[in-house]
């Protein structure tokens, strides 16, 4: 009996009165097979649907197959699924496992869902992007129109603190796991030593000292190939080795979650997708590589990067639970034991990494213009948000207000990435819909070639259409590919001829208009792209001679991102359909090679100059624009600082620290991002950078404070002190926990009371310097040091400077510069 069994009962009787429940059950419990069934005869049910989300499209349709055979049927039955590209369900169908993008369709079309009695959000610990959406969208139709709707939230590993704020005082279920211990054994990767070489030599062991199968988690496909092909000729004949990743063909997905044979064991090769949903039978070893591979999006470059780190702890106790389901088991983990306490609790939501345009676009239908409409366990990034509705909007999918435009819904009904949606749709006004199809078909999965056939996208259409090279492709996935394209080309005709090659490359200018690259000066394949970073092909790549190239996919380093998927395309093409979004001005830039400014009227696509001709006689305002961008590239440490400048910037620095808002930001980022407010006055008559020698920095900074402000300076942050010896010293607010005040000990004798500045807000730190002026003691509290550290120093200095004052009662002493004065004759 699964232990989900024992709590059953405590579900239904709870959903009897309540309309949430959290439920907490271990990897094993059987949460995910059994609730769904559970729920088929609760009378509050009514003949409504049971819908249960799924993050996955392998563990959705795993799931729904298990369930339909528990009732000795097929899926489509009692129980089915739907995912994008797969759908099993019928009239008869009570249950759907659908994948958590199609609730959001389910929902925008019927807000009530008045066909469904319960939405189960299974493996809710993963956070991903649409679970939380759709938990948000179902908990606002519930207080609008369906109080009765019942919401089930499950994982094995869930942080319930933050839900519980959100939900409010609602119960939570805790189910116990399966019995069975697993024993955890850590097997650090050596140092310079390969994941991949590690993990073989770790299945190798585990093969000799264990019995049963084997699950070993891998951050990626790559690597998952890689160790595939060192097992290959190191297994023996009874063992299977088994690749396990969402890219794989549905039939070799089966084989590695399907039993071993009789005799034989299995070695699944997995990414994260085995995490969690997923039965393996026979498992009772995991290898846990401790890595996993995520999408991570730059809202500054709009692209996306995969980035490889290490799981959390919650991940961690994931997929250790996937052995010893059905006997005590082993979880060998590639890292070290005090390397497990510096682990993550919990995995990043995805809402706060992801690109959030269809969330935005989603938002908008659903009538959202902003992320604080909705109540969010997490609330998203409000730099991806900005990102997200501007990209919208040059799309023409928003309005300049954020509401959705005729554009936009038809981009949304779609179903997939707003920038593909709106590639389609202008794609059938200029003749191009099927192959915008296929393009967008193709895009929306890994790429079907691979890396090693170059960039070329138009290589891909080629494939899909059974021209190109056979060789490693995989059938399977053309089929799916080409099934996804018939739902989005509708009832246009197939072309019977291969695009042009620039036809691709102007659709995909279409949907990625901030990704339009050209070439720069030179041999070597190194592009500007329009959103202003850089780009390269890799070596070799038959792309590389087209001065102008659409990219579609590209790694998304900053500096300089690898473009993966490309086509070229014609500037002529650019001028017509981008239009809009092409702008004359003129603007100065830097030269430094002939180190000054250079004035010129240019025609851009965002960042990316496609004309541009010299102005002979530019205005004052504009050289002033083009220093300023010098100043930007060469940064702030270029101009003429003095060091009154320098104090200056330090002092108010510390009394932003100390009064926030009172003071100005004078921070190195504010000061560069504010450069026209307080530098550009003073740069009028100037057109050269050895002009800027002539500057004033000080005023120019000054201009930043009000009469206020200038009258308490002095104030609250002097520049001298006067101390008991009757001497000015200068502070110096510019070294590390400043400001220093330093001087000779016997000049501070009766100064019991450490000075402050700001205010008494912040101690001024004494450097007592000796004879020699050779630092003895620092100290932010004086008495402190006369009291105890004084006598010591006493002790060790006045036999090396006898000449001067060491009494022993510094508190009473007279302060002197000097040396001792002589007794009168």
């Amino acid at each position: 009996m699964l232990p989900i069994t024992k709590i059953i009962p405590d579900l239904l009787k709870t959903l009897e009165s309540e309309t949430t429940v959290l439920l907490q059950a271990p990897p094993g419990a059987g949460k995910t097979t059994r609730v769904p069934l559970a729920l088929l005869d609760t009378p509050w049910r009514d003949g409504r649907k049971i819908l249960m989300l799924e993050p996955r499209r392998l563990a959705a349709r795993s799931a729904a197959r298990y369930m339909a055979g528990q009732m000795g049927e097929k899926p489509g039955q009692t129980v089915g699924y739907r995912t994008r590209l797969d759908t099993r369900v019928t009239s008869a169908t009570v249950i759907e496992v659908v994948t958590e993008g199609i609730l959001t369709r389910l929902i925008q079309n019927d807000p009530a869902l008045e066909d469904y009695a319960v939405v189960i959000f299974d493996e809710f610990h993963e956070r991903s992007l649409q679970a939380d959406l759709g938990l948000a969208l179902v908990r606002e139709s519930r207080q609008a129109l369906r109080e009765d709707l019942r919401v089930i939230v499950m994982s094995a590993t869930l942080d319930t603190a933050p839900i519980a704020r959100l939900l409010g005082d609602v119960p939570v279920l805790t189910s116990e796991g399966r019995a069975f211990p697993v024993d955890v054994a850590y097997r650090p990767l050596p140092r310079n030593g390969r994941v991949v070489d590690q993990v073989v030599s770790v299945i190798h062991e585990a093969l000799a000292e264990q019995t049963g199968s084997l699950l070993v988690f891998l951050p990626g496909a790559g690597e998952i190939r890689r160790a595939e092909r060192q097992l290959e000729s190191q297994m023996g004949s009874n063992v299977i080795v088994a690749p396990l990743y969402g890219n794989l063909r549905t039939d070799e997905q089966d084989r590695a979650i399907a039993p071993a044979p009789e005799g034989y064991r299995k070695v699944v090769l997995a990414t994260a997708i085995a995490e969690s949903s997923l039965t393996i039978e026979g498992i009772r070893v995991v290898v846990d590589s401790g890595q996993q591979r995520r999408a991570v999006f730059d809202a500054n470059s709009g692209m996306t990067r995969l980035v490889t780190g290490w799981v959390s702890k919650a991940s961690a106790e994931q997929r250790k639970g996937r052995a010893g389901r059905i006997e005590p088991g082993v979880c060998y983990r590639l890292w070290s034991e005090s390397a497990q306490f510096g682990l993550a609790e919990f995995t990043t939501p995805e809402i706060q990494e992801a690109d959030l345009a269809p969330l935005v676009l989603e938002l908008a239908q659903w009538g959202a213009r902003s992320a604080e409409q909705l109540d969010w366990i997490d609330r998203p990034p409000s730099a991806h948000w900005q990102q997200a509705a501007e990209l919208l909007q040059w799309l023409d999918l928003l309005d300049t207000d954020g509401a959705i435009t005729g554009h936009g819904k038809a981009a949304r009904d779609m179903g997939v990435h707003p920038r593909l949606a709106h590639m389609i749709l202008r794609g059938r006004e200029i003749d191009l819909g099927f192959l915008a199809a296929e393009l967008a078909a193709l895009l929306e999965e890994r790429d079907l070639a691979g890396r090693s056939a170059g960039a070329d996208m138009q290589e891909r259409v080629r494939i899909l259409r059974g021209q190109g090279p056979h060789h490693g492709i995989d059938a399977a996935r053309v089929k799916a590919i080409a099934k996804s394209v018939s739902r989005l080309a509708g009832n246009l005709d197939r072309p019977r001829e291969l695009p042009a090659e620039d036809e691709v490359g102007r659709l995909l200018a279409l949907a990625y208009p901030d990704r339009v690259a050209r070439k720069r000066r030179g041999d070597a394949p190194r592009y500007q792209l329009s959103n202003g970073r850089g780009a390269v092909l890799r070596d070799q790549d038959p792309l590389a001679r087209h001065p102008w190239l659409a990219t579609a996919e590209l790694d998304g380093k900053a500096r300089e991102a690898t473009i993966y998927l490309a086509a070229p395309v014609d500037p002529v093409l650019l001028e017509l359909d981008l239009a809009n979004h092409i702008h004359e001005r003129e603007e100065a830039v830097w030269d430094d090679k002939r180190g000054t400014v250079i004035a010129r009227r240019v025609r851009k696509l965002g960042q990316l100059v496609l004309e541009e001709t010299a102005l002979p006689a530019p205005s004052p305002e504009l050289v002033q624009q083009g220093l300023l961008a010098a100043v930007r590239k060469k940064g702030l440490k270029s101009l003429p600082w003095t060091p009154i400048a320098e104090q200056w910037l330090a002092r108010v620095s510390l009394l932003a620290r100390c009064f926030p808002g009172d003071w100005p930001d004078v921070s190195e980022r504010w000061l560069t991002d504010h450069l026209e407010t307080w530098l550009g006055p003073f740069l009028a008559g100037m057109d050269r950078w050895r002009d800027l020698e002539k500057l004033n920095l000080n005023q120019a900074l000054a201009s930043l404070l009000d009469y206020r402000q200038l009258q308490s300076l002095e104030e609250l942050v002097p520049t001298r002190l006067t101390i008991p010896s009757g001497q000015s010293v200068t502070l110096d607010y510019t070294v590390e926990n400043g400001p220093v005040l330093a001087a000779k000990l016997q000049a501070l004798f009766g100064w019991t009371r450490t000075p402050t500045v700001a205010g008494g807000r912040v101690p001024v730190v004494i450097h007592l310097l000796s004879p020699a002026q050779r630092p003895l003691a620092v100290t932010a509290d004086l008495a402190s040091f006369w009291c105890n550290a004084y006598p010591e120093v006493r002790k060790d200095m006045r036999g090396r400077y006898p000449k001067h004052p060491w009494p022993e009662d510094p508190f009473t002493a007279e302060a002197s510069q000097g040396t001792k004065k002589r007794p009168a004759r």
